[in-house]
């Protein structure tokens, strides 16, 4: 009998060292979780509490502050490294979003009303490291600095205004919302490769990704094109010439503003085999025209 014993007991001690390995894990959430509550700092909870509290979530430097800190708090935590490429690209994207309200107004003025500006169009450096590599001021210390914040949202408004211009005239579909914006990517990026061929074959070096924030300013003078068909159409019936109409005068403006900062962008010296500086130049600012002509959508202006 105290044979057959022994293995009831090793059978009910199973069950017994299960539900203490459930009690260890569920007491302990880092071990389910691996480190989750660290993505989850209470220390930024109660300061965003009290930027509540305090009437403070209007101030512009308390909210870029905590973004900061909570953005990097992403990166040294390891969840952004859990991604492959993703914390690269993160840390490769910050610099084109570090902005302003003061920066987006001026940003605005600059890329609307080019002609205005008669100071240097040329880029603030912010030093150089051990290989003298030069660096450039963030897009909040200099207006001439590329970001990617205002060709986001501009953007996003276009292809908005696009479907509110279907629903108005009765035509709106689901479709029109991945159609607009993928003709409109599609386009940037062949203006893009068009243009880092133009760079390659002058053996003048700039960023990829300064070349789709150039290129990416069009959107906002879309926007306001679409903006004055829109309500000129729906007011007095006269959308479509009141589009072309803003059409000359931001495509105008964004190819001189594409003028000035190509003209800035690639060096006074180029490959003496490769093409002229000055006609890539002017070939770049005339493609703004090409290209926002091509992403128009007219067809159900009033």
């Amino acid at each position: 009998m105290g044979q057959q014993q022994q293995p009831q007991q090793s059978t009910t001690s199973q069950p017994q060292q299960q539900q203490q390995q459930q009690q260890q894990t569920s007491s302990n959430p880092n071990a389910m979780s691996g480190g989750m509550n660290n993505l989850f700092n209470p220390a930024m909870a109660m300061a965003a509490a009290n930027a509540v509290a305090t009437g403070k979530m209007g101030d512009n430097t308390v909210m870029m502050n905590m973004a900061e800190s909570m953005g990097k708090q992403f990166l040294e935590t390891g969840w952004a490294k859990a991604v492959p490429g993703l914390e690269r690209s993160m840390v490769g994207l910050r610099p084109y979003f570090a902005v302003d309200n003061k920066y987006v107004k001026r940003k605005m003025l600059r890329v609307l009303f080019p002609f205005a500006f008669r100071n240097s169009w040329a880029r603030q450096e912010a030093g150089a490291d051990a290989d003298g590599k030069i660096s450039y001021a963030l897009p909040q210390h200099d207006d001439n600095a590329p970001d990617l914040y205002i060709p986001t949202m501009s953007l996003l408004t276009y292809v908005l205004l696009c479907a509110l211009c279907y629903g108005t005239a009765g035509k709106f579909d689901p479709d029109v919302l991945p159609d607009v914006t993928t003709k409109c990517l599609g386009f940037q990026v062949l203006e893009v490769i068009a243009i880092r061929i133009g760079f390659y074959l002058m053996e003048a070096q700039v960023p990829i990704l300064d070349l789709f924030c150039y290129t990416g300013y069009k959107y906002l003078g879309l926007v306001i094109n679409m903006f004055s068909g829109i309500t000129v159409g729906h007011l007095l019936g006269y959308g479509h010439r009141a589009y072309y109409f803003t059409y000359l005068w931001t495509a105008t403006a964004v190819s001189y503003f594409i003028l000035k900062v190509m003209a800035n962008c690639i060096p006074r010296i180029t490959s003496a085999v490769g093409p002229k500086r000055q006609f890539m130049v002017l070939g770049f600012a005339a493609s703004q025209f090409a290209t926002c002509w091509f992403v128009s959508q007219t067809k159900f202006l009033e």
